[in-house]
C-alpha cells in the first residue's frame, strides 16, 4: 500500500508538471493582449506599459514560465527585494521559511494561482473556491441520477435480452451518447422551462443560490438543479446502461454462476449476490472518468442554464482573456482527475479482492 501511494504521488507530480507546462504554453500564445482587455476603453501607452511591467507581460516567455512554476511549486524561492520576482511570488504570502539567504529565501507554501485580471485583483484561489462547490454539486447530482437510471436500464435490458425492450433501451442509450450536451441543454431548457413551465414550475436558467426578492440575502433553489443535472447525466446514463448490460451478460456465462444455479439459487439471488459485484468493475472505471470529466465538461451546460459554477467562470474568463483564472481552473480539474483515479484504484480492491495494487 505504501509503495502504491508513493508511486501515485510521484506520477501525479509528473502529470501536474506536464499539464502546467502545456497550459502555460497554450495560454501564452492566445491571440489578444490581456493588458488591453484590462484597460478596456481607458487604454493609453503609458498605462499599458505600466500594466505590462506590473504583470510581467514584458518579460521573455521563458522567464515568465519559470516564475509561473515557482508560484505553483509548494517549495518556492522568494526574493527579499522588490522586483518582478517578488510580484510573482509575493513575500507577504503566508508560508514557512526553510532557508534564508541574503537576497533570497526558500519557503514552503500553498500553490499560488495568482490573481484575476478582471476581478479587481481577486485571488484565483478565491474565485475557484466560490464556483467549484456549485460545479461539484451539479456533477454529483448528475452521477447519482446516471447510476440509478443506468443500473436500472442496464439490468432491464439484460433480463429482456433480444426483445423489443432491449432494442428500445439500446437505441435510447446510443442516442444519448450521440446528442451533444449543449443541444440537450437548449432543448431541455426550452421544453421544460418554457413550454411546460406551468406544469413543471422549473426555470429556464438559474443557479443554486439566488438573491431573495428583498435583496436581504441568498436562498437555495434546489429546483434549479433538476434540469442541468439531468442533461449532464444523459451521456453517463447511456454509457452505464450499455456497460452493465454487456458486463452482466459476460459474467452470467461464467462457470461459478452455473454452480450457483446448480445450488438452487434463484435468478434474482444469483444476479444481485454474485454477478452484479463483478459486473461493476468496468462501470466504476467509466464512472471515475465521467465524474471527473463532468467537472470539466459542465462548461456548456452551466453557461446555458446560468449555473454559477466553474464551467461558467471558464467561459467568462475566455471572453475577457482572464488567463490566471483559466489556468487555475484547468489545473484544479487536472488535480481532481488524478485524485479520483487514485480513489478508484482503492475502491477496486474493496469490490474485488483479487485486484492488487501495483
Amino acid at each position: 500500500m505504501g509503495a502504491f501511494i508513493l508511486s501515485k504521488i510521484f506520477n501525479s507530480i509528473l502529470t501536474l508538471f506536464g499539464v502546467s507546462s502545456l497550459v502555460f504554453l497554450i495560454f501564452s500564445v492566445l491571440p489578444g493582449d490581456p493588458a488591453q482587455m484590462m484597460l478596456d476603453q481607458n487604454e493609453g501607452s503609458v498605462q499599458l506599459e505600466i500594466l505590462k511591467k506590473k504583470y510581467g507581460f514584458d518579460l521573455p516567455i521563458h522567464q515568465q514560465y519559470l516564475y509561473y512554476l515557482n508560484d505553483l511549486s509548494p517549495l518556492s524561492i522568494h526574493s527579499n527585494k522588490i522586483s518582478h520576482f517578488t510580484y510573482f511570488s509575493p513575500g507577504e504570502q503566508s508560508g514557512f521559511p526553510l532557508l534564508k539567504l541574503q537576497q533570497y529565501q526558500m519557503v514552503l507554501k500553498w500553490p499560488y494561482l495568482r490573481t484575476s485580471y478582471q476581478k479587481q485583483g481577486k485571488p484565483v484561489s478565491e474565485v475557484i473556491a466560490e464556483t467549484l462547490p456549485n460545479t461539484f454539486i451539479l456533477a454529483l447530482a448528475s452521477i447519482c441520477i446516471a447510476i440509478a437510471v443506468g443500473l436500472f436500464l442496464g439490468i432491464l435490458a439484460m433480463r429482456y435480452k433480444d426483445t423489443l425492450w432491449d432494442q428500445i433501451i439500446l437505441f435510447g442509450s446510443t442516442l444519448g451518447m450521440s446528442v451533444p450536451s449543449f443541444l440537450s441543454a437548449i432543448l431541455f431548457s426550452w421544453l421544460f422551462g418554457y413550454v411546460f413551465h406551468s406544469w413543471t414550475q422549473l426555470n429556464m436558467t438559474g443557479s443554486l443560490f439566488e438573491i431573495d426578492d428583498f435583496g436581504m440575502g441568498r436562498r437555495i433553489q434546489w429546483k434549479n438543479l433538476i434540469l442541468p443535472s439531468i442533461v449532464l447525466g444523459i451521456r453517463p446514463i447511456a454509457v452505464i446502461t450499455q456497460l452493465i448490460r454487456s458486463s452482466l451478460l459476460e459474467v452470467l456465462s461464467q462457470e461459478y454462476i452455473k454452480t450457483a444455479y446448480a445450488k438452487g439459487l434463484s435468478t434474482t439471488q444469483v444476479l444481485y449476490k454474485h454477478a452484479l459485484n463483478n459486473a461493476l468493475n468496468p462501470v466504476i472505471t467509466a464512472l471515475s472518468g465521467w465524474f471527473a470529466s463532468m467537472l470539466a465538461g459542465a462548461v456548456f451546460v452551466e453557461y446555458i442554464f446560468g449555473w454559477k459554477g466553474l464551467g461558467k467562470e471558464i467561459v467568462t474568463a475566455l471572453n475577457f482573456l482572464d488567463i490566471p483564472v483559466l489556468m487555475g481552473a484547468v489545473l484544479t480539474i487536472a488535480c481532481l482527475f488524478i485524485l479520483i483515479n487514485i480513489l478508484v484504484d482503492l475502491v477496486y480492491t474493496l469490490l474485488d479482492p483479487q485486484v492488487k495494487l501495483n
